[in-house]
């Protein structure tokens, strides 16, 4: 097929019918690859030298750089550096990418080259022969589409991989989390308004405090999820700024003028989301701190988790040796040698999943740190690990709200039981009759294991009026959220 030939784009359907290997080729020589498989010899190499662990790219990855291939083979050939039927045959394998439906094909392991390159590569070589077979041509032969020449014109693995990086972040923050962290706080608040008027007694230092209602301490619950939520928002304004264009040190050799603004452009347009071209491709492909920043914020969510897990299993814990404040779904049996024993599971695997994400960022830092001049190499860490953080605190988000939240009830008799049975009560007859003298009668009631009142009374600083008057415990709690 002679290159001034415009072959007829083919519907073919995806795979290949072939056993055993054929012959692919890159600049070091040939390389024997499954001859069911659309990769080529980088990929095969990759496979080889890299075959560590059991940790795959994400495919999220892969789906972002169909968006990237996408957006530049519909630039190249406006341009007209990119013959028409090339662009149809490039973008058609492109949107089979974005589908998943050549998920099979992008085999490559987390831990190879750090800036990406194996990966750029894999797709590259999946995406020209799955076009040389749309237009009619033999695999291996990277013609009538090559995958440096053509699917990767104006283009370096150390811009793309960024930009693929942050496309795949932003479709799985707006796509996975905040769907199901805001389903999560919503569900919070729904009970947090049913228990407004529901006494409780606080506590600080995990001794008794003065009471606050159920209801406030839930909100206090929501309102970290909230702020989390405008923090992961937020984190997105750098995830929106795309390296492409930047090439391979930011300078934009090889890349045609206007190239890095019109990709953006074109990847805003067909993400639907507001993408636009890094303002500093130095910047962009030296260091990896949008991703830093979109884990921090991860991180923030995963400490409000945590805290809020842990004070549901502590408040739900008994149910007769506890504090058994809240009653939690029963779920599973919780032991296998304690008959009617039943855990806060849920809480506890938010707890881990929490742990989990703090391991994580731990790295996705450690990882951005280590950039060095025009590239930081610790790329396929960092999105592996920030792609891991979102999916599990979204599911973990679904999965604590389905089988926890929404089943939890509050045990009235209780609740109701600590509140008369404070001392902590007497910081109402602070103002009345002094700090001091509140305070022998708190420690004494203390000491005598006798009520606040009793101890009261007995001071004679306080007479029975006086007491009934002061100590009412709903009068405490201020009004609505602020307290007031």
């Amino acid at each position: 097929m002679a290159l001034s030939e415009a072959p007829t784009l083919r519907a073919v359907p995806i795979g290949i019918d072939a056993t055993g290997t054929r012959q692919e080729f890159d600049s070091m020589g040939t390389v024997a690859v499954p001859a069911d498989r659309y990769w080529g010899a980088q990929t095969e190499r990759s496979l080889h030298h890299f075959d560590i662990g059991g940790d795959r790219m994400p495919k999220a990855v892969y789906h972002a750089y169909g968006y990237v291939k996408k957006a530049c083979a519909l630039v190249n050939a406006a341009a007209g550096r990119l013959p028409d039927w090339k662009r149809d045959a490039i973008i058609q394998a492109a949107d089979e990418t974005i589908a998943g439906k050549l998920d099979d094909h992008f085999p490559l392991y987390v831990w190879q080259t750090g800036s990406g390159t194996q990966s750029n590569m894999n797709v590259n070589e999946v995406l020209s022969n799955r076009a040389i077979q749309l237009l009619g041509g033999t695999l291996g032969t990277q013609h009538p589409v090559g995958p440096n020449d053509d699917v990767n014109m104006g283009q370096s693995s150390n811009d793309t991989f960024p930009t693929a990086m942050h496309i795949a972040t932003i479709f799985a923050i707006d796509d996975q989390l905040l769907p199901a962290v805001t389903r999560l706080v919503e569900i919070i608040e729904k009970k947090a308004d049913g228990w407004m008027d529901v006494v409780k007694i606080g506590r600080t230092h995990l001794e008794d405090a003065v009471p606050l209602t159920v209801g406030q301490e839930w909100h206090g619950w929501a309102g970290q999820i909230r702020a989390c939520i405008a923090a992961i928002e937020a984190s997105r304004a750098g995830l929106y700024e795309l390296a492409v264009g930047g090439t391979a040190v930011g300078t934009g050799l090889n890349a045609p003028a206007g190239f890095s603004r019109d990709v953006a452009a074109k990847i805003a347009e067909l993400t639907g989301k507001p993408f636009v071209t890094a303002p500093n491709k130095f910047m962009a492909q030296g260091s990896l701190d949008a991703m830093v920043r979109a884990s921090a914020g991860l991180r923030g969510l995963a400490i409000a988790l945590m805290k809020i897990a842990n004070d549901m299993r502590w408040l739900a814990s008994g149910p007769r040796c506890g504090l058994g404040e809240l009653k939690l779904p029963d779920n599973e049996p919780g032991s296998s040698i304690m008959p009617g024993k039943v855990n806060p599971t849920q809480c506890e695997a938010m707890v881990m999943i929490a742990i989990q994400v703090l391991g994580n960022d731990s790295a996705v830092a450690f990882g951005g740190s280590q950039g060095n001049f025009e590239l930081n190499a610790m790329r396929p860490l960092l999105i592996n690990n920030v792609l891991h953080s979102i999916r599990i605190l979204a599911d973990g988000c679904d999965r604590f709200r389905e089988f926890s939240v929404e089943g939890t009830e509050i045990e009235r008799e209780k609740i109701s039981a600590y509140v008369a049975g404070s001392v902590m009560l007497v910081t109402a007859l602070s103002p009345v009759i002094g700090y001091q003298n509140a305070a022998h009668i708190a420690e004494k009631a203390i000491a005598d294991g006798t009520t606040l009142k009793e101890a009261a009374l007995a001071s004679g600083k306080v007479d029975e009026a006086l007491f009934d008057k002061v100590i009412v415990p709903l009068n405490m709690v201020g009004k609505g959220l602020a307290g007031a």
